[in-house]
This record gives C-alpha cells, sequence and structure tokens, in this order.
C-alpha cells in the first residue's frame, strides 16, 4: 500500500446558517480537493479537542463564530498551545482570532483603518457623523452590532464596545492571501447587497494597502482576508482582518482562479505540516 499521506483534522460547521451564503457548500468542495493530497477527517469545531490527536494538523475553516462555543473554544485553544499541536491559521493571528481590539491598535499607530475607540473620553478623536457603528468587542458575523445617533454614545461606549463613525462608502472589497500571497480580490459593487460579489481588479495601491495589514498580523501560514471599504475620498479603509476563519467566497470565482487558490492553499499546507515538530504518530 502507498505510504499514508498527512493527516488533517478539517473543523467546520457544515449546518452553520450563514446569511445569503452556504458555508458548507464551499467545505465540501474544499475537503473534496483536498483529499486527492492528504488524509482527511471532518468534524465539528465542539468535537475538534476531543479528536485532534494524531492528527498532524488542524485545520480551521468555516466553523461559524466563536461565541456560539466560546467555552469549547477556549479549551481547544488552551490544549492545542499546551500541546503543540499545529492548527491552521496559527493561534498567533493578533487581529479576529483575538476579538476586535485590534482596529484600537491599528487606530492608535495610525493605520487606514475606520476610526475606532471604545471610551467616551475619547469619542472626541472621531470624525462628526450622523450615525455611528456600535459593536462588541468579540462581535463576529455582525451579532450584536448597532447603529445609533450621536447623542447615545456616552452612555455605550464604556469600554466593553467600540464606535465608530457610519462611513458613507462606495463599495466594499476584500483581499485574499495565503500564507503571504495575494490570491484574488472580490468586492460587492452594490453596497445594498453585500454578498452578491464580482471579481475586482486591485491596483498597485490597493495591494499595497492590503498587503500592511499582512505583514502587520505576523502569520507564517494560513489563509487571511482583508476586507476594506472605499471611502469618499476614494482612498481604502480597513474594516475587519479575518484571520481565524474567513468565508472564501469561491462560488464568486472563475474556474481559473479557484484552482489556483486550491493549489496554493495545498502548497501551504504542505509546507506548514512539514515546518516542525507536531503531536505524535502512531
Amino acid at each position: 500500500m502507498p505510504a499514508a499521506g498527512p493527516r488533517l483534522l478539517y473543523v467546520t460547521d457544515l449546518a452553520y446558517p450563514a446569511r445569503g451564503r452556504r458555508y458548507c457548500d464551499e467545505d465540501i468542495f474544499l475537503t473534496s480537493r483536498l483529499r486527492e493530497h492528504f488524509d482527511l477527517a471532518l468534524c465539528h469545531p465542539l468535537d475538534a479537542a476531543a479528536l485532534m490527536d494524531g492528527f498532524d494538523a488542524v485545520v480551521i475553516r468555516n466553523s461559524g463564530p466563536v461565541l456560539g462555543y466560546q467555552e469549547a473554544y477556549d479549551a481547544f485553544r488552551a490544549r492545542a498551545l499546551s500541546e503543540g499541536t499545529r492548527v491552521y491559521n496559527p493561534l498567533t493571528g493578533r487581529a479576529d482570532m483575538a476579538g476586535k481590539q485590534y482596529l484600537l491598535e491599528l487606530t492608535a499607530a495610525g493605520f487606514p483603518v475606520i476610526p475606532t475607540v471604545d471610551r467616551a473620553e475619547d469619542l472626541h478623536l472621531l470624525p462628526a457623523a450622523e450615525r455611528y457603528v456600535v459593536k462588541p468587542r468579540l462581535g463576529a458575523d455582525s451579532i450584536g452590532l448597532e447603529i445609533v445617533p450621536a447623542d447615545r454614545l456616552r452612555d455605550l461606549a464604556d469600554g466593553t464596545v467600540l464606535v465608530q463613525p457610519c462611513v458613507d462608502f462606495a463599495y466594499e472589497v476584500s483581499f485574499y492571501f495565503v500564507d503571504h500571497d495575494f490570491q484574488y480580490a472580490l468586492y460587492a459593487p452594490d453596497a445594498t447587497q453585500r454578498w452578491r460579489l464580482e471579481p475586482y481588479e486591485p491596483t498597485p495601491e490597493d495591494l499595497e494597502f492590503a498587503r500592511r495589514f499582512i505583514d502587520w498580523n505576523g502569520l507564517e501560514h494560513g489563509i487571511q482576508r482583508v476586507d476594506a471599504c472605499r471611502a469618499p475620498d476614494g482612498g481604502l479603509l480597513l474594516v475587519e482582518l479575518e484571520d481565524l476563519n474567513p468565508y472564501l467566497s469561491l462560488d464568486a470565482l472563475t474556474d481559473g482562479t479557484r484552482e489556483a487558490f486550491v493549489a496554493a492553499m495545498t502548497k501551504s499546507l504542505r509546507r506548514f505540516v512539514g515546518s516542525g515538530p507536531g503531536p505524535a504518530r502512531d
């Protein structure tokens, strides 16, 4: 018999009810292709900690917002870190993987991000706007997000939420990376239909913008999505840096781009599995 390939535990919630998207279709497609190169098993995020022993790596994909299973995720994360389990994406991410507070850090550091504060005494640092976005530090998938008038901000900005001005953007655009390599970009030309995505041809300036955040995050392996909006002045502002389980919108790609992404992810996983010690194999 041929030698067994690297063993991957692929974590996904195939039943997650995403709005306007079918996460399960993406993972069914990806696992069907990755199975050509790896010994692969799927599991629900609630089962990952119990099943991860003996696999060469755990691949976290469309596992849904961690808020839905926070205790189980924290236990999985703690165990994986203590046992040196390879997790893809690595658990050292500084962005959404660790909550939304990175938006405060990036604002303070002068990065091109939607201005963000969390305390009433800092509200004066935000540009004046008719409406503001208020969202939890640990929010995901718009859970807990509110749009409120300025006169409500002082009561809400108590350090547990983030406050941003509502930006009258032209469109949202996302840049997708495997490791540090750009793969493709998609955008929503109609701002009222966020998930009706089309291929986007980035300019050199667009890619320079996106790479700043990839470099800042410092992940050597994995899939990241840089979400941005085109501001009224024509520049891009960061909306979100997704470094835990970014949805990839593979169904919006051409066949060639989709195949190129699968090839890049396969190569990345091979490098990752061979990057250092992992759990012992029987």
